[in-house]
């Protein structure tokens, strides 16, 4: 064998030495903190990116977490929908009424907006309780879901018995729901809308001073930027953990 050869068989040899200084530990240390064997996201939404729990707090009453209480009603296509049929799933809820003139016409663009930017996620979908059934029926509901562009499967518009309805609003949600001939169209209702996880528990972020903000402003868009009373949008943030809860 030349000395040719040795040399190009040492200068080999010498190059393994040096990758197994340099690179063996950190491939160590890498598997040590699971950082090998988990999924590298290549998207914001990858299904193998999983956490067991993101970083929202669980709203408590009393000291329990607070989950949606059980309800029953029909949507905008005649269905019977429960609180059973979202269970799997992440989803937003609002109370509006298809008659407003003030406020519903921007949150429901702002939920058709979130319902676009999740398109095609089955574990996502959207609930809008309207607190005038009387006029709001299955008919009128979907009419105005067509007029809005709901395409997402999982976006019912549900309408019943209106104290019931009223009850879920301010007991169960704590959204203020309520008749007012003074209002512009009779009803007075929150511009919020609420943030449940896949095991139907509402769940929010947590603001500056450490305290849940529980709901999300729902009037204000992203372009927009603040609202009439200057307080900062809240679909950007809604967005982002909509998407923190559905990789839980």
């Amino acid at each position: 064998m030349s000395k040719k050869t040795n040399y190009s068989y040492i200068g080999i040899a010498f190059i393994i030495l040096v990758f197994g200084i340099i690179f063996v530990p950190k491939i160590i240390d890498r598997i040590t903190n699971n950082d090998v064997i988990r999924q590298e996201s290549r998207s914001d939404f990858a299904v193998g990116n999983k956490t067991s729990t993101s970083n929202l707090v669980f709203i408590e009453i009393n000291g329990e977490a607070k989950k949606v209480p059980e309800f029953s009603f029909t949507n905008q296509h005649g269905k019977t929908i429960t609180n059973k049929d979202y269970e799997g799933m992440v989803y937003v809820i609002e109370f509006f009424f298809s008659t407003c003139p003030t406020i519903c016409p921007r949150m429901n663009a702002n939920l058709v907006h979130i319902q676009n930017t999740f398109e095609g996620f089955e574990d996502f979908g959207l609930a809008s309780f309207t607190i005038n059934p009387k006029y709001d029926t299955p008919e009128v509901l979907k009419d105005y879901a067509d007029q809005y562009g709901v395409t997402n499967p999982n976006w019912h518009f549900l309408t019943g018995d209106q104290e019931t309805i009223y009850k879920l609003a301010n007991e169960g949600f704590n959204l203020y729901t309520g008749e007012n001939e003074e209002a512009a169209g009779g009803f007075e209702h929150s511009g919020n809308f609420a943030l449940i996880d896949k095991n139907g528990f509402i769940r929010s972020r947590i603001d500056k001073f450490g305290n849940p903000i529980i709901y999300y402003r729902g009037i204000a868009s992203i372009e927009e930027k603040f609202d009439e009373d200057g307080a900062e949008e809240q679909i950007s943030a809604l967005k982002a953990d909509i998407k923190k809860l559905l990789s839980e």
